[in-house]
């Protein structure tokens, strides 16, 4: 839980750098952040219902 509470502050800080960034590397940086929470969802999800 503190890993995903320093993630989101890290975000909030590299939030203000994204308006400087490419439009192309602010999509890959969003596609690869969603996969990210969306393969976290996922396990979290397998790891209740198997426990």
């Amino acid at each position: 839980m503190l890993f995903l509470v320093a993630a989101l502050m890290l975000f909030g800080a590299v939030l203000g750098t994204v308006a400087h960034a490419p439009f192309t590397f602010t999509l890959v940086a969003a596609a690869l952040i969603a996969a990210w929470l969306g393969i976290f969802a996922l396990r979290e999800r397998h790891g209740r219902r198997t426990h």
